[in-house]
């Protein structure tokens, strides 16, 4: 009996051991033994965007309180609330900076988000953002109708989209269509909206992209060899 229990005791120690190096740990053969880890500790960078300080021009008035930012231009007015992880102050010079109130992980990466947002927030309502489309394909044009924009994509029917408060959208030579606005998110999601009525498909590259937009075009079936 004390054979069989010395035999199993050496078994376990050898698989503890095995263990150990298959996966770089300092195993014990005592038994009751504790792993131990090494825990490093992660410095945060600071936001090479995020330090980088907002120019406000003479035309665009800011009004801070806590963590909302009110900016009024002559094109309209956006306001943003920041997380508790970032603050934004403005200096003596007249210029915005975003700074972070925590040094943890998540603080540096809205370091750098917010600071964009906050640019976002000056420049559309002093220059304004645009996104340019084109309509690819025989047949493919487009028209504004009021407050609506009327697509022809191929379907049995036009497409009519209305057009959302703040933003203006103009058609040139029925297949070039500008979206403008104020609010770059809003710009971007209504020229999303309308691509995505009919994508650039690959082989002929018909449908609705963007004016900046280079299509991967793909090889289409060859002909049946004699």
């Amino acid at each position: 009996m004390a054979s069989s229990v010395t035999s199993s005791f050496r078994i376990s120690n050898l698989k503890s051991v095995f263990v150990g190096e298959t996966n770089k740990l300092r195993v014990s053969s005592a038994p009751g033994a504790h792993v131990g880890f090494i825990r490093k500790t992660v410095e945060c960078k600071e936001s090479r965007i995020g330090k980088q300080p907002i120019a406000v021009p003479s035309n665009v008035t800011v009004k801070l309180e806590g963590q909302d930012i009110q900016v009024k231009g002559p094109l309209g007015e956006l306001a943003l609330t920041y997380p508790r992880e970032v603050l934004v102050e403005r200096e003596e010079s007249g210029t915005l900076r975003v700074k972070k109130a925590v040094e943890t992980r998540r603080a540096n990466q809205m370091h750098g988000l917010f600071r964009t947002l906050t640019d976002n927030l000056v420049v559309g309502v002093s220059k304004g953002f645009e996104k340019k489309l084109q309509l690819v394909g025989v047949g493919y044009r487009a028209t504004v109708e009021g407050n609506d924009v009327v697509l022809n994509l191929g379907f049995s029917h036009p497409v009519k989209m209305a057009i959302p408060n703040g933003l203006k959208v103009k058609v040139e030579e029925n297949t070039r269509i500008t979206v403008s606005g104020y609010d770059k998110s809003e710009v971007g999601q209504f020229a999303a909206s309308i691509r995505k009525w009919r994508p650039p498909e690959p082989y002929k590259g018909k449908g609705v992209k963007y004016a900046d937009e280079v299509v991967r075009r793909k090889e289409g079936k060859a002909g049946k060899k004699k």
